[in-house]
């Protein structure tokens, strides 16, 4: 009972340091984190190392990661993706592949030559393709942005997550085939994206057939959130009896289970179903991040500047670069092959989670390595998302965009 008191405590406090967070202008995601670091088993131990251990609390975890992953899922309009057109597709891909290559090279020459496992340098690859678009959207809420680089932005901060998600998921099959000694079949790889894949339509196409059924928001969004409970439940059954390892990703089921909805319910109805489900899937990510903020020790933090740093620079060079590279093919106007890169550098929330599924496949010899994983994006996470805000703005400055929604006839 005293355990269930102090992890409800700790949810308040991480709540209300969100909301500070918002109020002095900086993301909720960041306030969340340090409150995380500060209740966690490091500082004022709150959230002690029991509480973190319980498979209760393990459980209810997962179940909100794919909750989280409705949030993606609802955006995944196949109408909306296909209007997007080529030029998005191909500066969204060239812009996180290339950061996936000078993030994933830059760590793993460093690693090479510190007698740490190269292939560990993928990680971080993974990791850094997430971008946190809420900062340079509420930028183009606050200061009525308009222009090539806000229409390219929008659609492109639907598409990122995505791509980040599934490259990492294939990523992650690679860590676990060396950090298992080799016994993980090859096969694995297939699994983990045909799994979620497979959970998220046969709970989401029949649960379609009956929000069509349904005339009311209510009603619907119950339904709605009954499913991601049933996605949620089937995903740890595969995970705990048909994978060798449990390594399938919830907020991917979640995701799909999403899309399968978003895609066969009219549109002016799934939005008005998601108006009621928004402040679940909010609390879902205040625990989440909350729980990766926890095991922080603010001294691994401090003691990680040499990696946060390559880190946060060669991720720069990855999203300006790609960005640029991707315009450049695309035939893209002027201003966003040059300021795009600007708007994409905020960096959590998605990559939080990825760090924990990280982490958690490195295991046996390989833990120690968790401390470097967890230390450096938790920095990153903090420093980058301070400076990125300020970046994003100058972008948007830069492209002549501030206030030109608000000049339209």
């Amino acid at each position: 009972m005293l355990d269930i008191l102090c992890l409800a405590l700790a949810i308040a406090l991480a709540f209300g340091a969100g909301k500070l967070a918002s109020l002095v202008k900086m993301p909720a995601v960041l306030g969340v984190l340090i409150s995380g670091m500060i209740l966690g088993p490091n500082a004022l131990n709150l959230l002690n190392q029991g509480i973190l251990d319980a498979p209760a609390y393990e459980t209810l975890v997962s179940f909100l990661e794919c909750c989280m992953g409705l949030m993606l899922g609802s955006e995944m309009v196949w109408k909306k993706m296909r209007s997007y057109g080529k030029q998005i597709l191909v500066i969204t891909f060239a812009q996180s592949l290339v950061t996936f290559g000078v993030v994933s090279l830059a760590f793993s020459v460093i690693f090479h030559f510190m007698g740490i496992p190269v292939f560990l340098g993928l990680i971080f690859g993974g990791i850094a393709m997430a971008t946190a678009p809420a900062p340079a959207l509420s930028i183009i809420s606050e200061y009525k942005t308009d222009g090539p680089v806000t229409r390219t932005l929008i659609p492109l901060a639907v598409i990122d997550d995505v791509i980040a998600i599934c490259t990492f998921i294939s990523v992650m099959g690679v860590v676990l085939h060396h950090t298992s000694n080799g016994s993980i079949p090859g096969y694995l790889i297939l699994l983990i994206v045909a799994f979620p894949l497979l959970i998220g339509t046969l709970v989401g196409w029949p649960l379609s057939l009956v929000l069509k059924r349904i005339s009311t928001g209510k009603k619907r969004a119950a339904v709605l959130l009954g499913g991601i409970v049933l996605t949620a439940g089937l995903t740890m059954f595969a995970n705990a009896y048909l994978m060798p390892f449990p390594v399938l990703n919830y907020m991917m089921s979640g995701m799909v289970y999403s899309a399968v909805l978003a895609n066969r319910t009219e549109e002016k109805a799934f939005q008005e179903t998601m108006k009621y489900c928004n402040p679940i899937v909010g609390a879902c990510f205040t625990v989440i991040i909350l729980n990766l903020g926890a095991p922080l020790d603010y001294h691994l933090i401090l003691g990680a500047g040499i990696f946060t740093a390559v880190y946060i620079i060669a991720r720069a060079v990855g999203k300006m670069g790609g960005a640029a590279l991707g315009a450049e093919l695309s035939h893209g106007a002027p201003t966003v092959k040059k300021y795009l890169g600007m708007t994409l550098l905020p960096h959590s929330g998605v990559s939080l989670v990825l760090t924990g599924i990280a982490i958690s496949a490195l295991t046996g010899e390989y833990s120690q390595y968790g401390d470097i994983v967890r230390g450096t994006i938790a920095a990153a996470a903090v420093i980058n998302e301070i400076i990125a805000v300020f970046v994003a703005r100058w972008g948007f400055t830069l492209a002549g965009e501030m206030g030109k929604a608000g000049n339209k006839a």
